[in-house]
């Protein structure tokens, strides 16, 4: 459930945070945009597991929140690429720490 406001608790800019970037594949997302732009073919040979109905689904939530840009070409056939925005930029130490963290928890 989305919330309008986040004062209810010291445990709420958290959540906010996680409703934007949580689930299973949002964090992974980011990752791999963080790298460089993917066309949707490449982002989802990225991740086989994703389904490519799950994987619209995600990129239209992180564009939603301006995470996520999603630029169309005007050619045929269609061409759209997806990249982190500048806003989406500033979730980059956040992504590494958690790729960090992840390395370390599961000694890689």
């Amino acid at each position: 459930m989305r919330h309008d406001r986040y004062n209810c608790n010291q445990g709420c800019p958290v959540e906010a945070t996680l409703e934007v970037i949580g689930g299973k594949w949002k964090g992974a997302i980011l990752y791999h945009l963080l790298e460089k732009s993917y066309r949707f073919g490449e982002l989802k040979r990225t991740m086989p597991s994703i389904t490519q109905h799950m994987l619209t689904k995600q990129l239209r939530e992180l564009e939603k929140e301006g995470i996520v840009n999603r630029k169309v070409y005007a050619q045929v056939p269609p061409k759209v690429e997806y990249s982190v925005t500048e806003y989406g930029e500033t979730l980059r130490p956040l992504i590494m720490m958690m790729r960090d963290w992840g390395k370390k928890h599961f000694g890689l």
